[in-house]
């Protein structure tokens, strides 16, 4: 590449040369590349490909540069269009953009677009400067000082760190991190550097790390607010409510005007059931900026786990109508599962993805919105594309794999013996409170929740992350005290916890689950994946009650395919991983049915369809509750519902959901040969 002769010549000002030496460059990356097609070069490590992608973006950005400066605007724009076509949602290609906006006059699409630029990449600071002239002009006084303030904190990074920043924002992950662990090495205390390798932990999702990370940075800079902001929503990634809910209040308590503060207060709200408070607090934020579409987004999300369908539906519209690029929105609708798309919101979703402009994870949304849309109208094949690119997209920022699930499930079977429980036994906290719902999501569980909250002895809460959180600290601590590789790692190390440890966490976890309580004796605790860790679950309660929620495997398995998930649940992105999955799930279930006789009932979704009275009697005497009528009326139960199926336990029980997955029979065969035996053993509900 002729980078250094494009460039003396741009500043030059001859962009009719330099543009001749760019077209010259792409036309040689083009006979390049169909060279390499055609000998069907295999690059094994893809180094060659992701360094001619780069060097296409480079060039295709400086031509527009060029083609801009010569007042060709149409030419510019085509290259743009090209650059989007090679990496959707890059920050440079909306600021072009936007300067082209400005140089036609057209103030107001030049603002959006400098305002995705900075979305894209907030290191970008041109981006923020011509927001500031557009935004002062506009006597936009709050938005110009948003800008403002975050110039000045850009501006004030080390050239390395705001390098490191562009990496990052440009996809550059491994690039990114190397620049900014090597800044680390000569100045290990800078705040901005700790906090900027935490955000790179946290999307490859390495969450603890960035968890060590930020909380470091917070030792040196106890008061930062962007650091507070970043750890918050770290901890609530890792479902660590009680660690985000203490942080988002030292917050409010810090900076009590702090408009995205007080929104991260409203969130926590949510989180922990004061709907009202939430609502109070998001009708507050919106009256000083009615549009904005993560206020109304969030408002959306509160009404609907109220069950208010149609609000929920408006405020979702709304935020539409603010930003129709809104992946996110697009998706709350489709949510709903009973919401029907419009021909031209289908339109303007299908418009979206062909224009390669949204963002990586508004085209996840989009997606699986469009997905839900096809579906809806029977257009299959076209339904079945977008679940699967949406799923591949979701797939691709996960770590995720079949065999180190498969490994840790097995785990668990070698290591939680009859043995351990005759040696462990009663030596946990005695309290009868928890009946936890363990299984796949999307196997019935918020149905099973919705009946057994609708006792009069028996609260509803959430699907806590305690009991995950409690697994992940004693590998933790397995690791820094043997290694990784140790045979005392978790769960083998459950046979060495003394009497002490083990009621410790079982008291911890009856007290630190009170604020998701009324005043029932018993809860229900609904986090699915609880099933892998039954054993360290009856080793600290053995007077809980479990719940395993199960379903017909393929209704299961595709309902889990078919839904994006806002955190976790990795295991569905992806047909072969779901079914390899499903059935880790039976043999492990299968081991402590046998360990734990009669400790564990299993509840058939199609039986409670069939014959709601039955089960829940039968249910209700597992729990030692007398029968109440109230749980067959579960659905005029009045409580905030927060999962995928928060509508449809607002409904009288049917069959609508029992064999949904055939008609994509014809595209499910992996999903098919991963389930193996359990494909056609259990397949008889559907």
């Amino acid at each position: 590449m002729h980078a250094g002769n494009v460039q003396s010549l741009m500043e030059a000002g001859d962009f009719s040369a330099a543009s001749n030496i760019l077209a010259n460059q792409l036309a040689a990356l083009d006979a390049g590349n169909h060279a390499q097609n055609n000998t069907h070069t295999n690059d094994t490590d893809g180094a060659t490909s992701l360094d001619t992608k780069r060097e296409r973006i480079e060039a295709l950005y400086l031509s527009a540069v060029c083609a801009r400066y010569q007042d060709d605007f149409s030419r510019a724009r085509g290259f743009i269009q090209n650059i989007f076509d090679i990496e959707p949602f890059l920050g440079r290609g909306f600021l072009e953009e936007a300067h082209i906006c400005r140089a036609e006059g057209k103030a107001r699409e030049a603002l959006s677009n400098y305002q995705r630029a900075s979305e894209a990449n907030p290191a970008i600071l041109a981006a923020w400067r011509e927001q500031i002239k557009i935004l002062d002009a506009s006597d936009q006084a709050a938005m110009a000082g948003y800008a403002r303030s975050e110039l000045a904190y850009y501006e004030s990074l080390p050239a390395d760190v705001l390098r490191a920043h562009h990496l990052l924002n440009e996809g550059r992950l491994l690039k990114a991190e190397q620049q900014i662990k090597e800044f680390l090495q000569n100045d290990p205390k800078n705040v901005d550097a700790m906090t900027l390798l935490a955000n790179i932990s946290a999307r490859v999702g390495a969450y603890e790390e960035a968890e060590y990370l930020l909380e470091s940075a917070l030792i040196f800079a106890p008061d930062n607010r962007r650091v507070m902001k970043d750890y918050i929503l770290a901890m609530r990634k890792q479902q660590k409510f009680s660690k985000s809910s203490e942080m988002c209040a030292r917050l409010v308590a810090l900076a009590p005007d702090d408009t995205s503060a007080l929104f991260q207060q409203s969130i926590e709200h949510m989180q922990h059931g004061n709907n009202q408070a939430a609502i109070d607090g998001i009708d507050a934020l919106l009256e000083n900026e009615p549009h904005n579409p993560a206020f109304l987004i969030l408002r959306g999300h509160i009404q609907k786990a109220l069950g208010k369908q149609d609000e929920a539906v408006r405020a979702y519209q709304s935020a539409i109508s603010v930003r129709n690029d809104n992946g996110q929105a697009f998706y709350a609708l489709a949510n709903l599962k009973t919401y029907t798309f419009s021909d031209d919101e289908i339109i303007v979703m299908k418009a979206l993805l062909e224009d390669g402009r949204c963002a990586i994870d508004d085209r996840i949304h989009l997606h699986f919105g469009l997905a839900a849309a096809y579906e809806k109208t029977g257009v299959i094949d076209a339904a079945f594309t977008h679940y699967q690119e949406g799923n591949r997209l979701k797939r691709a920022q996960s770590r995720y794999t079949c065999a180190v699930m498969h490994d840790e499930l097995q785990r668990q079977q070698t290591e939680c013996t009859p043995a351990l429980f005759d040696a462990q036994r009663d030596k946990g906290w005695a309290a009868p409170d928890p009946i936890f719902i363990v299984g796949l999501p999307r196997a019935g569980s918020t149905l099973i929740e919705q009946i057994l909250a609708s006792h009069s002895q028996i609260d509803g809460t959430l699907e806590l992350p305690n009991i995950l959180s409690l697994s992940r600290k004693l590998q933790n601590q397995a690791q820094q005290n043997q290694g990784a590789k140790s045979a005392n790692s978790y769960p083998a190390n459950l046979h060495e916890l003394s009497a002490e440890q083990l009621s410790d966490f079982g008291r911890s976890f009856i007290e630190d689950t009170k604020m998701h309580r009324q005043d029932a004796p018993f809860f229900t605790d609904k986090m699915p994946n609880n099933f892998r860790h039954i054993g360290l679950i009856h080793l600290i309660l053995p007077n809980a009650k479990i719940i395993d929620a199960r379903r017909d495997p393929m209704d299961c398995c595709f309902s889990g395919f078919k839904q994006l998930f806002a955190q976790g649940q990795e295991f569905t992105y992806g047909l072969t991983e779901i079914g390899q999955y499903y059935a880790d799930y039976v043999s492990l279930m299968d081991h402590w049915h046998r360990v734990l006789p009669g400790k564990i009932l299993h509840v058939q979704h199609e039986d409670v369809i069939d014959d709601l009275e039955g089960q829940v009697t039968r249910m209700l005497d597992y729990l030692g509750l007398p029968f109440e009528d109230s749980c067959l009326e579960f659905h005029t139960t009045e409580r905030a519902v927060r999962t995928a199926s928060s509508s449809q336990v607002r409904e009288p029980l049917n069959r609508k959901g029992v064999g949904a997955w055939r008609p994509f029979d014809a595209h499910l065969d992996p999903l098919k040969e991963a389930l193996g035996t359990h494909y056609r053993a259990e397949n008889y509900f559907s």
